[in-house]
């Protein structure tokens, strides 16, 4: 196979490429699954359950394998994980699929893109950091291209209400997994990045099943074949295989510049939006994504 004659450099960066389209491609999959035709659409809650699940197996194998010669989890280790495990993957991810229900792809992808932004923030505010002259620019930039592409959004919807709706719960996704970015840097020190994250995962599975069998009844997992679909394509292709891939390239190329590749997601899903759920496509949002990535950029500098 011609891949493996590449340059540990070139087979970084592809995986890298692979990892933004991967999860570029996740707001794709719920948007999809909300419009298979049926009675009553899937729930928020019901799809990151399946989600979850279909994810779960190869999770627990990465976390046993991790763990096998690592030593044992302290009472402080389990309390860190359970926070951030319900930050993360289970609490970002409720907020974000709640705004799918209102909001484009590509806005969602837009809004969610302000994380490393707001890590910034939340470094300058709990832990002591101070604000640099360039990540204020990166600040302004960001936020002036969510504008834009709220602006598009509004008008294509024609309702405030629903838009800021939407826009307030992916904000909170967001602002949720800024914080458990902020939280997770020592863990993964601590721990490693495979153990960590299969181990948060697992925190995660179970904090959102919790949730629908507490909210839903059992028959709601009965859904079209499409759902389920959906559901797995969502575990593979957008959580498992991406997590696996950024974790290769950041093995190969540096975290820098694996995050800085991350920078083609908010690009990639507008593209996808428009290509297979048919949203409009403005320059007010492309001048948006723009100015996102721009800020990205900026904040991910040296």
């Amino acid at each position: 196979m011609p891949w493996k004659h590449w340059s540990a450099e070139r087979l970084g960066v592809a995986l890298a490429v692979l990892a933004a389209f991967g999860f570029s491609f996740k707001a794709i999959f719920v948007k999809l699954a909300y419009a298979v035709p049926q009675a009553s659409p899937v729930d928020a809650v019901t799809l990151l359950s399946l989600r979850m699940v279909f994810a779960l197996p190869v999770f627990v194998w990465i976390g046993l394998r991790a763990s096998r010669a690592a030593p044992p989890l302290t009472r402080r280790d389990g309390l860190a994980l359970t926070v951030l495990g319900l930050l993360g993957y289970y609490g970002s991810s409720i907020l974000d699929f709640l705004g799918l229900q209102y909001i484009s792809a590509g806005l969602e992808r837009l809004i969610l893109f302000t994380y490393p932004t707001l890590t910034v923030l939340i470094g300058v505010l709990f832990m002591g950091r101070t604000l640099e002259r360039r990540q204020i620019g990166a600040l302004l930039l960001s936020y002036a291209g969510i504008g834009l592409a709220f602006a598009h959004d509004l008008q294509l919807a024609g309702e405030m209400r629903t838009v800021l709706l939407g826009a307030a719960f992916v904000f909170g996704s967001a602002l949720t997994y800024a914080l458990y970015s902020a939280g997770a840097e020592p863990m993964i020190r601590r721990l490693g990045s495979a153990r960590f994250a299969a181990l948060a995962m697992i925190v995660s599975t179970v904090a959102t099943l919790l949730h629908f069998f507490a909210t839903q009844p059992a028959d709601a997992l009965v859904q079209p074949t499409a759902v389920y679909l959906h559901g797995a394509g969502m575990a593979l292709f957008s959580t498992v295989l991406p997590v696996l891939w950024q974790s290769a390239a950041i093995r190969r190329i540096g975290a820098a510049r694996a995050v800085l590749i991350g920078t083609l997601g908010p690009v990639l899903t507008i593209f996808f939006g428009w290509w297979l759920l048919a949203e409009p496509l403005s320059l007010a949002q492309l001048a948006g994504a723009g100015l996102v990535l721009a800020g990205v950029l900026l904040v991910g500098r040296r």
